[in-house]
């Protein structure tokens, strides 16, 4: 996570990057970039709470147990470690409202081959909030370009731009959601981790 003070919104700006989340009640914006991935915006409009979190696929492919630093790369772990953070700061599930962003197909080859990643992380957000009873008041999924985004945690507005795709900004963000994919699939547990059964 990174915070630095933005001239144009004239307040704090929290990044996150994939894997990560963060819910405040501070009048500061949450930022990320996104691409197929998928951020998920939950709102408390009773105790005036809101987070975002950012995640690159909706499960885990490994056969072997996910360590807490590992967690929010997927959206089965990212989403609940987002509701039970704000469940801490005295949310109620009940109350949560929620938009979603992201999703599109950055990582698309051309020709008939189309990458699911994005499509497959949407399916995932809106089925996962729609079982937990949780209101999704705005959807922008899918499409082709990737999405710049700044969450008020205080208003629940979003400011939403979407990144022209230049062949550089483009392989860039390629390069960066392939090599994202790859670390998550190649990683191996490590000596001591600890397996829950």
């Amino acid at each position: 996570m990174n915070n630095h003070f933005d001239s144009h919104f004239q307040k704090s700006v929290v990044t996150i990057l994939p894997g990560e989340y963060f819910s405040t009640s501070d009048d500061v914006l949450i930022s990320t970039v996104l691409g197929s991935c998928i951020s998920i915006a939950l709102f408390d409009p009773v105790k005036i709470i809101g987070g975002l979190n950012h995640f690159m696929l909706p499960y885990s492919s490994k056969n072997f147990s996910i360590t807490p630093e590992e967690q929010g790369r997927y959206g089965d772990f990212a989403i609940e470690l987002l509701i039970n953070d704000m469940l801490k700061k005295g949310c109620k599930k009940e109350d949560l409202k929620a938009k979603v962003f992201g999703g599109s197909n950055v990582l698309e080859n051309g020709g008939y081959y189309q990458n699911r990643t994005g499509l497959n992380n949407i399916s995932f957000a809106l089925n996962y909030l729609e079982t937990e009873k949780i209101p999704i008041l705005a959807n922008d999924t899918g499409g082709i370009f990737p999405r710049k985004i700044f969450f008020d945690p205080k208003t629940f507005k979003v400011y939403l731009k979407r990144i022209q795709r230049s062949d550089i900004a483009m392989d860039e963000i390629k390069k960066r959601e392939n090599a994202y994919r790859e670390s998550i699939q190649k990683e191996q547990p490590k000596a001591g981790d600890i397996t829950w059964f």
